[in-house]
């Protein structure tokens, strides 16, 4: 029987990349979008949604749905699904969940007392440069990891990206929006987890026309077996060719044998072993697109596999990436985050 998707919000463009996949799977029957926006819901009928409903509580009245998905803009994200749940319906959302921890906490009860399952657009885990990475630091190709330097900066598009980003109160601040990806997968990479924020920071920058908008982001991090992070994920890379840079989403660990980089942009996995003078090129497995998709239904079913993404490891994410937002914002050091 297949899985009904309802769809709330076209806000962001990543969402067109689960409403596609979820419309090409024999499993999945999408029954339902919604987007309360007019200019948002003829921008979504022009990219070939067919968009159904410019109501959420009618669309919830009126459609028998499984599962709602949601791409609004990110300081509703949060209302949406607790909205969601409380009609007893799972959610997945594009990345960020939400915006407040009040909010978190209450996506976690509900879907815990009911039963339901919460899934995130967390696609980094699926790219063949960090499922390799895992793969080697699992095995001990560099031994166990002591420091690790990641990059997310992006481009900040000022004039093209969406113009809610820069209303007031919509955003929910950089770390939240991209160092997500990276709170997620370095757990998953690494088998470590997050012990505390040492200090974060967010900083108006190349947005000055908008001085409440933060896009400078960066964060100092420690894992539970003493691990030193150093993150960035700025609106600071040039606007034409900042996703083709090989800085964009780099990630280099350093262990006790050796040091490995990887990046989404890149063809092969660079490795330096302490005993080698040079740097070996290591083949990357393939893609694994929309893993995240096949993930959460695989939540929903009862059948996730060790590791993988789940409710539980989304919220965690959450939980964690927004405790080191928290930091930013309040300024404040050596946080716990466990």
């Amino acid at each position: 029987m297949s899985v009904r998707f309802a769809f709330v919000g076209f806000r962001h463009g990543h969402i067109h990349d689960l409403y596609k996949r979820a419309n090409g799977r024999n499993d999945v029957e999408v029954v339902a979008a919604c987007e309360v926006d007019d200019a948002a819901r003829a921008a979504a009928a022009a990219a070939g949604v067919n968009v159904t409903h410019s109501d959420p509580d009618r669309m919830l009245c009126e459609v028998d749905c499984d599962v709602v998905a949601i791409g609004e803009y990110f300081a509703r994200r949060g209302s949406a699904a607790i909205h969601a749940l409380n009609a007893g319906k799972h959610v997945i959302v594009d990345k960020p969940l939400c915006t407040s921890l009040d909010e978190l906490d209450e996506i976690e009860r509900i879907a815990g007392q009911r039963n339901l399952r919460v899934g995130c657009m967390l696609s980094m885990r699926d790219h063949g440069q960090t499922i390799g990475a895992r793969n080697m630091i699992r095995e001990g190709a560099i031994g166990e990891v002591h420091a690790i330097s990641f990059g997310g900066q992006h481009p900040l598009l000022l004039g093209s990206r969406p113009g809610w980003y820069f209303e007031e109160g919509k955003h929910g601040g950089t770390i939240n929006d991209l160092a997500i990806h990276a709170i997620d997968c370095l757990p998953w990479i690494t088998g470590l987890e997050f012990e505390s924020v040492n200090a974060a920071r967010c900083w108006n920058a190349f947005a000055p026309e908008f001085p409440h908008f933060r896009d400078g982001a960066q964060m100092m991090l420690t894992m539970d077996n003493g691990c030193g992070v150093l993150g960035d994920v700025s609106y600071f890379m040039p606007d034409k060719a900042g996703y083709s840079l090989p800085l964009y989403w780099r990630y280099t660990f350093w262990g006790r044998d050796g040091v490995l980089e990887a990046g989404t942009t890149q063809d092969t996995i660079q490795v330096a072993w302490k005993d080698s003078e040079r740097v070996e090129s290591q083949s990357i497995p393939e893609d694994r697109s929309g893993g995240y998709l096949q993930a959460f239904l695989e939540d929903i079913r009862g059948g996730s596999e060790e590791g993988e993404r789940c409710t539980e490891s989304v919220i965690r994410a959450a939980g964690t990436v927004l405790r080191i937002q928290k930091a930013a914002d309040e300024n404040t050091h050596d946080v716990a985050l466990r």
